[in-house]
């Protein structure tokens, strides 16, 4: 590949891009390729789209691969990458003449192809749950993966490739942050097999915030929705499984500086710049050192991981200590390992829904038997028609005995109306004070009085959420300019509001000692939580 580029396509590949050719394309003994996911971290303008075009060429033109697939987050990024292609095929000698001759390039948006006589197809779409649908491409290129704050994308563009033999996922990025959930976990994943060199694992407390059942079924969900397509059908045939990677066929090629450099240290700076002294200049990062923003900088420039404030808007620390310690089943149930972390009695709900009013959460709140709350998430999902036959469901058993969300002002504030105005839904619909719900919040995790089993897409909701300070000081979430979609969290909040203030059983008292130990705890040491009463809820 490296001479086709050279000799054929007069592109004069850089040292960084050749070895990460020669890495991320090893074959086993049989022929096979040894890597499936290959995830490319390096700073900006280092040549990762020159890299990524010498690839896509020479698969689709030399190899003869069907189809490739190329994506980003920004359609107008996937687009640029293949317009670049498109070029660089057309004004060649040797490999214009592939191109098919009637439907050459299709460059209808929305529907951009690159067609060769063969058959093979460079095709582009958007990063999202509907990307590669209906598809089974060969190459995959996801650009700025970083951006990938959800898995319904990664779930969507990833099948595309289960039914190849031969296929290859390259994901191309500079360092994340927080929200880099997809980008995070593989990250995690490569650095522990390889002794965890930065370690980053450690810093993580052994949580890979990899997919989960929740995230499966949210996906799902999608499949069922109004405006869905026939052809997102085919989401039914996943499991978790198929949204984790395997890290036998993973390879992840890093270039960034080392954990604890100085940002003026220059040695960082070639860590992270492969290309520095063939087309960037020392003089160019120093202008960008002495200008940049520090975060900025060190992402952008010296592909270094900003995970900002873990505490978000509460009293740091709170909401990590009041984390509820789980274990994960093979049948991918998450248990609570303390029979104590349970609810007991009846239950409250709080509702929330996204910015684009596309997914809509429900957590539901009660107290545990030591008289402390528990707030957990239990649904998500896309559209608004399931949430009242959800509530109402005889698999909750009667338990849920109010729902609130807040009244005006929110996504979710049509959806509460609506289930306060309908004559079929029977359920106490109680108008939510938002100012007081969200002081509530602050004042139970502060004194560890209200907890939660882990959930990574409740947990980065409430870790990153930024506040909006109202008239008068106070101050509540703010779903506009928060980083991550804060549903989650507003539900969590709206649930736990309403558990505090509206007329419901009194909490239990705290229980006598060793008033939770049975004959059957000893037998096993594994509790089901909230959840595991409410049979149609899987994790």
């Amino acid at each position: 590949m490296i001479d086709f580029a050279d000799e054929v396509l007069g592109v004069d590949l850089l040292p960084w891009q050749r070895a990460a050719l020669i890495r991320m394309l090893e074959l086993l003994e049989d022929g096979t390729m040894r890597f499936r996911t290959v995830v490319i971290l390096v700073a900006r303008q280092n040549g990762k789209s020159t890299l990524a075009q010498v690839l896509t060429i020479w698969l689709l033109c030399v190899w003869g691969w069907p189809l490739i697939l190329g994506t980003a987050q920004d359609l107008d990024v996937a687009e640029a990458l293949w317009e670049e292609v498109v070029d660089l095929v057309l004004d060649n000698d040797e490999l214009a003449p592939l191109v098919d001759e009637k439907r050459g390039v299709t460059r209808v948006n929305g529907k951009k192809s690159l067609n060769l006589a063969s058959g093979a197809k460079y095709k582009v779409k958007a990063a999202n749950r509907r990307a590669g649908r209906g598809l089974s491409g060969n190459l995959v290129l996801l650009d700025e993966l970083r951006e990938h704050q959800t898995w319904d994308a990664w779930g969507a563009i990833t099948k595309t490739t289960m039914a190849r033999a031969e296929a290859l996922i390259l994901a191309l990025s500079n360092a994340g942050d927080a929200t880099s959930r997809v980008l995070r976990y593989l990250r995690l994943m490569a650095h522990k097999a390889v002794g965890d060199p930065d370690g980053i694992n450690a810093a993580e407390a052994d949580s890979s915030g990899g997919p989960t059942q929740f995230d499966l079924e949210t996906m799902q969900s999608f499949a069922t929705a109004k405006d869905a397509d026939e052809e997102d059908a085919d989401l039914d045939g996943l499991d978790v499984d198929d949204l984790q990677q395997d890290e036998e066929t993973l390879c992840l090629l890093e270039w960034s500086a080392l954990p604890g450099r100085d940002r003026r240290d220059r040695e960082g700076w070639r860590q992270a710049n492969p290309s520095l002294g063939y087309t960037i200049t020392l003089r160019t990062i120093a202008a960008a050192c002495k200008t940049d923003p520090e975060w900025i900088f060190r992402t952008e420039v010296l592909c270094q991981w900003n995970d900002g404030a873990s505490s978000g808007p509460w009293e740091p620390g709170s909401w990590e200590e009041t984390t509820i310690e789980t274990r994960k089943l093979e049948d991918g149930r998450e248990v609570v390992v303390n029979a104590a972390d349970a609810i007991v009695g009846p239950v409250m709900a709080g509702i929330g829904q996204s910015g684009d009013r596309s997914l809509t959460y429900i957590a539901l709140a009660g107290w545990r038997a030591d008289g402390d709350a528990q707030i957990e998430l239990v649904a998500g999902r896309y559209g608004v028609d399931w949430v009242e036959d959800w509530l109402a469901s005889p698999d909750r058993k009667g338990r849920i005995k109010a729902v609130t969300g807040q009244k005006n002002g929110a996504p979710e504030s049509t959806l509460v109306k609506q289930l306060k105005a309908s004559r079929t839904f029977h359920m106490p619909v109680v108008d939510m004070d938002l100012i007081g719900a969200h002081a509530n919040a602050y004042d139970e995790l502060a004194r560890r009085a209200a907890w939660h089993m882990p959930s990574p897409v409740l947990d980065l909701a409430a870790q990153t959420a930024e506040r909006k300070t109202l008239s008068g000081g106070a101050w509540v979430l703010d779903h506009i300019n928060s980083p991550v979609d804060i549903a989650p969290i507003k539900a969590w909040i709206a649930a736990l509001w309403l558990l505090l203030n509206h007329d419901a059983e009194p909490p239990p008292p705290p229980p006598p000692p060793k008033a939770l130990a049975t004959d059957d705890d000893e037998e096993d040491d594994d509790h089901d939580s909230l959840t595991g009463d409410l049979s149609s809820v899987g994790f």
